[in-house]
């Protein structure tokens, strides 16, 4: 009796720890696998999602104050008095959420995290959009590099790939693969960089201002040291 009691609740045991769900973490999932897009919606075409942060970051990474103190360690912040110059865009991470709009824009702060993206704002330079992929954690940025506000920003021949190569350069030292440390507000920051083929197809067909891109895609996994 007590055997068949104990086989049973051993039974019983198994079957609640099987039945507990276990949650798959992985750096991002392919927007394109679920209905989504690479490309954000721009004008009536798109910008690529050129810079991933990987799901596997940590997690203090993961949330919006996070992720903005990260983009203060590559000197990027914040709109200028939190007013920003161009428009809103949407995209679609295949995460079930369809087309949402930009979390935020964060751009080059010139090395002054207070005032300086009013001056990228006027001058133009490098910034970034993003959003959340809800089912990963990952962070799609659409990185480029803009004219000055007198050409109503539109992006620099090459933009698209020169605005992730820039940040990756700020990182490793050059446009390629590698780590490198970043520090703000007293948080260092190990960033792992791995450049990705074949989530972008490479030309402009579909590239908002017809600029030809690259097709490749900057993951950086980011670890709080």
């Amino acid at each position: 009796m007590l055997v068949s009691l104990a086989l049973l609740f051993g039974l019983s045991s198994f079957v609640l720890v099987s039945a507990t769900p276990t949650k798959r973490v992985v750096a991002y999932i392919n927007p394109a696998g679920n209905g989504g897009s690479m490309l954000d919606s721009s004008a009536g075409l798109g910008e690529p999602l050129n810079i991933i942060v990987s799901g596997l970051s940590s997690s203090d990474v993961l949330n919006i104050g996070g992720l903005e103190n990260w983009a203060k360690s590559i000197q990027f912040t914040t709109t200028c008095f939190g007013v920003s110059l161009g428009g809103s865009q949407t995209a679609n991470l295949g995460d079930g959420q369809g087309w949402v709009s930009q979390l935020a824009v964060l751009r080059y702060d010139f090395g002054d995290p207070g005032i300086g993206s009013c001056l990228e704002s006027l001058a133009g330079g490098n910034h970034f959009r993003f959003w959340k992929q809800s089912t990963t954690g990952a962070y799609f940025l659409a990185s480029s590099v803009e004219k000055w506000a007198g050409e109503n920003h539109n992006i620099v021949p090459n933009g698209y790939d020169l605005g992730r190569d820039n940040i990756v350069s700020s990182i490793v030292g050059s446009a390629s693969n590698g780590s490198g440390t970043t520090s703000y507000n007293g948080v260092t920051y190990l960033n792992i960089v791995e450049y990705v083929s074949g989530l972008l197809t490479p030309g402009s067909s579909g590239i908002n201002h017809g600029i030809s891109i690259d097709g490749r895609v900057a993951v950086i996994t980011v670890t709080i040291q």
